[in-house]
């Protein structure tokens, strides 16, 4: 493994990791995850294209859709150069500049992701318990401040945790163990005392993914509640099913980051290519998989993709 003297940040060039041990299969390995990229780019692009054009779907909870896709987008588009660069050319080397602009782009579009899918459980909530004031609570210009904040609420609580990584200092490996820039794994490189860069990490996550978390389910409680007040059963089960594809949205997204969690904690004893497969296909799940929800799971997304198909092939 190469050695390296203290190096400030600056200067530092960092290697990125394939799949350890797989190295000689990894031409093979790039097929799924091209195809995991391509289905996340159109799929995303075309629910974008289906809002954007149909105006039937001109509503806050279509709105609050686009912005899921336009974050899983971003996320897609944050980790591709590099995955398919280190797959298809070994292009392992990445520089500290750069290396802090990807992580902080991955972190910015998980942590809107987050803070959308929570916009979006308040969006059901208000659908169903007030049905009738649904269009004056959720305008177009509150939808647009709703968007605004949340940009605005990750670049302000990220821009700290990256930024300080630029006081530390590294010696020994550079060798990072993902395909992509990942906070802790650029920390544990240091020679530099990272007590203040894990504290500050710590309750960037908290604050923000932790936070939206606990208030979805709480808006689920309130929803739940409200869903079992209504008399008739056919209209608790026409006012439950409208929150399908949300739940499925939430489940892809938590269920892999706490199953990544659990891993580096208790999988240590794990092959290391078990760690990156999972790292890898937990930032490509949530895009890959939510248009396919919302366009099998939502039927005026399902009408409307078919009516751009089908007048793309007239």
């Amino acid at each position: 493994m190469p050695t390296f003297q203290n190096t400030t940040a600056s200067s530092i060039i960092f290697l990125l990791t394939g799949v350890p041990g797989l190295e000689a299969f990894h031409t093979w390995i790039s097929i799924p995850f091209c195809f995991l990229y391509a289905t996340a780019l159109s799929g995303n692009s075309l629910i974008l294209f289906v809002i954007i054009t149909q105006p039937s779907l001109h509503e806050p909870m279509y709105y609050f859709l686009s912005m899921l896709s336009t974050t899983d987008l971003g996320l897609s588009i944050s980790t591709l150069v590099t995955m398919l660069g280190i797959f298809w050319f070994n292009a392992r080397e990445i520089s500290f500049n750069a290396c802090l602009s990807q992580m902080f782009f991955i972190k910015l579009f998980t942590v809107m992701e987050s803070s959308v899918l929570l916009a979006m459980a308040f969006d059901r909530y208000v659908a169903i318990s007030n049905p009738l004031r649904y269009a004056t609570i959720l305008t177009d210009s509150r939808i647009a401040q709703i968007g605004m904040t949340i940009v605005i609420r990750g670049t302000v609580m990220l821009t700290p945790m990256v930024a300080l990584l630029k006081r530390l200092t590294f010696c020994s490996s550079h060798v990072l163990h993902h395909s992509y820039c990942f906070h802790p794994d650029v920390m544990k490189l240091s020679c530099t005392d990272t007590r203040i860069n894990n504290v500050v990490g710590l309750t960037a996550m908290i604050s923000t993914v932790g936070v939206d978390s606990v208030l979805i389910l709480f808006s689920y409680v309130l929803i739940i509640r409200t869903v079992l007040s209504i008399a008739s059963p056919e209209e608790r089960k026409k006012a439950f099913s409208t929150c399908i594809s949300h739940i499925g949205a939430v489940a892809i997204f938590y269920i892999p980051l706490i199953s990544l969690s659990f891993v580096h904690r208790f999988g240590k004893r794990a092959p290391p290519y078990v760690h990156t497969m999972i790292a890898n296909t937990y930032l490509l799940i949530p895009p890959v998989m939510n248009p396919i929800i919302y366009s099998v799971k939502t039927k005026q997304i399902r009408k409307a993709v078919i009516k751009v198909i089908q007048s793309k092939e007239i």
